[in-house]
């Protein structure tokens, strides 16, 4: 047996985000367009006594260790799944946002999935991981599929895009977190007594993706969340005048938020606006990367 297997798993963006009303599930229907962005989650995983979680890397005091991370709910799941004893120690080193819109926690829950997979010889097939997956969240799924997808259902039914080139993006990290529980709640109370249309992809966002045009892909990016996340955290809208000041083509909030995305429209204008933004004020750091990047994948 392999004695330590590490998964790199990406962060993401949805470059749209169309949101349907509350379902009698207490979930919502989605139109989710995903983009994989390279930012990047390790999880390592080693024979153990018993489960266990660790966590370093940027506000990893935020990050729970207890069995409701959705690493160790992955382990458990593959684990009852196989008749396999989950002893496992889980290791993430962090390095997308915590509670920042962007999967970190999903990417978690995917990247340590595959790494029991290896490391237990499971062998699970494709369809049974992304089954798991669907299980643990609705984002799950995607943060191991990676790459461009287009999420329906509440999310987990992917659909894999056509991505016709590199799109440089700059993120910009706020000052504490958003609960995605907390955004759907008041994007449900923002539209209380309102018909919320059924969410659909723009066609012209995904011919925008297939072509890799930054700037047609711009003017297409949406997302219905971030009504709600800058009702929440009202400073979320200074960092979107900074980046836009700065030559952004498009800025928004990064899925529930309070992450916030700007698409450039070369490498040379993303290190441009990153500047901008962190000597703005208005945000707590920045990175600069680019998509689509690969789902997860064991290294070595």
């Amino acid at each position: 047996m392999t004695e330590t297997v590490t998964v790199r798993v990406p962060a993401k963006v949805n470059v749209q985000l169309a949101v349907g009303g509350v379902r009698p599930d207490g979930f919502h229907d989605l139109a989710n367009v995903f983009l994989a962005v390279g930012l990047y989650d390790e999880i390592t995983v080693t024979p153990a006594d018993e489960l266990r979680v660790t966590c370093a890397g940027p506000d990893a005091g935020q990050v729970p260790l207890d069995r409701t991370n959705l690493a160790a709910r992955a382990a458990l799941e593959l684990a009852r799944r196989y008749g396999v004893d989950p002893a496992v120690h889980l290791h993430i080193a962090k390095d997308i946002p915590v509670a920042g819109g962007m999967a970190g926690g999903s990417a978690d829950g995917a990247g340590a999935l595959l790494a029991c997979d290896t490391l237990w010889g499971t062998n699970a097939s494709r369809d049974e991981l992304l089954d798991v997956c669907a299980e643990l969240g609705s984002d799950v799924p995607f943060s191991l599929v990676g790459g461009a997808a287009l999420g329906t259902g509440r999310g987990e039914q992917l659909r894999t895009l056509e991505v016709g080139g590199t799109f440089h993006w700059v993120f910009a990290m706020a000052e504490h977190g958003l609960s995605t529980p907390a955004v759907f709640r008041e994007f449900d109370r923002m539209h209380e007594g309102v018909t919320v249309p059924e969410p659909v992809a723009s066609q012209e966002l995904l011919d925008a993706l297939a072509k890799g045009d930054a700037a047609a892909l711009a003017s297409t990016v949406s997302n219905d969340l971030q009504p709600a996340a800058l009702s929440l955290f009202p400073a979320l809208a200074d960092t979107l005048v900074a980046g836009r000041s700065a030559g952004a083509l498009a800025a928004l909030v990064s899925g529930s938020g309070p992450t916030t995305a700007f698409l450039a429209p070369d490498a040379v204008a993303a290190r441009t606006v990153a500047e901008a933004l962190s000597a703005s004020g208005t945000c707590r750091s920045v990175r600069v990367t680019r998509s689509p990047a690969p789902g997860a994948h064991v290294l070595g």
